[in-house]
């Protein structure tokens, strides 16, 4: 019977030749996507291991990595700067999905435990015990056909797992079976059921996941910029407060709100985008408040900005732009600097739940991150869920290039929306004025 024997316990190096092994499995961690990409994670990551083999673990604080890693001054508040608990966050979260999608099990692994600074190194690896020849070479068919895209010059996957199984070594017919001998066909039967199931999902996810992602579609042009190359894009959120004495029944969050709020409106857009990115090549969202996010924070990934008037981000980031919030909260609507005259808002004659509503698009190259941004942000919050409807949708992108043309994916543009609202819901959005640069 075949049976796998492990043992992964945390591991002190020893010997210069043990920590030698750890810096190289530390480079390769480095190498991967979910590190190379970013500057904060890496380097992080490389301290807490280097110091930690020098012997230097007792060092491995919040306020020493704040002021050695991310240059913050000595005296500077934690409590307000969280960019080391922020960062070691993702640091476990990424190091966790890279031995997950490594298909293997490492000699050396590399873990950040919850709650501290200091890293630990599992040591030991799997040995199947019992394998036949048959089982290694059906094995490793199935591992060759998990390979979702067929490069110039190679085979397909129906091809690459026939030729596998044809060179699986045959059963030849002879007295009759021995137990073993009928147990290892029974396991040869199995993988070769296993192996065929796992073509067919392959195949029908990867038809699943192109029907709107595909690279030649309007939407996937319109994201482009977003996505190339990135394995993470940050949502920042606004946050509200109750305020009955205002028109939409809230106001904005503060840094000094414990508790702040968002609409159903907005989780709706946080889902809608978050299923977008993730049939997009498996992006992953990183959601942050936008007012406990600090500049330094936006830096690091592409951004999209959700909600307007209860967003700050929003409000100074697209303040340059042609179209833009007007800075006068008290009549909340979107400006047109290039007419003065014009502005969008909605019609405080009517409750807020039966006004219509008006939104911005936006997707341009920000010189205060220094990377693309996108703002999906409404006058109310039901313009920001349609925004959100129309940024996502396929349709959509499509009229928005049927109407301003293959300039739409090259460069920074802009688009006012207005969306019906009835008893509360979020209508159809339509364009109302577009703006390419």
């Amino acid at each position: 019977m075949s049976r796998t024997s492990a043992s992964r316990d945390a591991w002190r190096p020893q010997t210069s030749h043990d920590r030698e092994v750890i810096l190289l499995e530390l480079q390769e961690v480095l190498a991967s996507p979910h590190f190379c990409n970013s500057k904060r994670y890496p380097a992080l990551l490389q301290y807490i291991v280097e110091n930690t083999l020098a012997g230097k673990s007792d060092l491995l604080k919040e306020r020493t990595l704040g002021v050695e890693v991310f240059d913050r001054p000595p005296s500077y508040d934690t409590n307000a700067d969280t960019v080391v608990r922020y960062t070691a966050g993702e640091v476990r979260k990424r190091l966790s999905l890279y031995y997950h999608e490594l298909g293997r099990k490492p000699a050396i692994q590399i873990s950040l435990p919850a709650g501290s600074y200091i890293p630990e190194f599992l040591h030991g690896q799997d040995e199947p015990e019992d394998s036949s020849p048959a089982q290694i070479s059906l094995a490793g068919a199935l591992r060759d056909s998990a390979k979702p895209a067929r490069e110039p010059g190679s085979i397909a996957l129906w091809e690459l797992t026939e030729s596998r199984v044809r060179e699986a070594p045959r059963v030849e017919v002879g007295p009759p079976a021995t137990p073993r001998r009928r147990i290892r066909m029974s396991r040869w039967r199995g993988w070769l059921a296993l192996g065929t199931l796992v073509v067919i999902a392959a195949v029908v996810g990867l038809e699943w996941q192109s029907r709107s992602t595909q690279p030649g579609t309007a939407l996937a042009r319109f994201w482009a910029p977003i996505l190339r190359d990135q394995s993470v894009v940050m949502i920042c959120t606004g946050g509200s407060v109750f305020a009955q004495n205002n028109f939409s029944g809230v106001a904005t969050a503060g840094k000094d709100i414990d508790y702040p709020f968002i609409s159903i409106q907005s989780a709706s857009a946080i889902a809608q985008l978050s299923a977008l990115l993730e049939r997009s090549g498996g992006v992953t969202t990183q959601l942050q408040a936008a007012a406990a996010t600090p500049l330094t924070e936006l830096r690091d990934h592409p951004v999209i900005f959700l909600g307007g008037y209860n967003n700050q981000w929003t409000l100074r980031l697209l303040q340059p732009l042609r179209f833009h919030f007007s800075p006068e909260t008290v009549t909340e609507s979107i400006v047109d600097q290039a007419h003065p005259g014009v502005q969008w808002e909605r019609d405080h004659s009517l409750p807020y739940s039966s006004a219509d509503d008006y939104a911005l698009v936006a997707r341009f190259r920000d010189a205060t991150t220094d990377g693309w941004v996108v703002a999906l942000a409404g006058v109310g919050r039901n313009g920001t869920e349609a925004a959100a409807q129309f940024i996502t949708s396929p349709r959509y992108i499509q009229l928005l290039r049927d109407r301003v043309g293959n300039d739409l994916f090259n460069r920074n543009i802009e688009v006012v929306l207005k969306v019906n609202v009835i008893d509360g819901k979020t209508g159809a959005p339509t364009i109302l004025a577009t703006h390419i640069w």
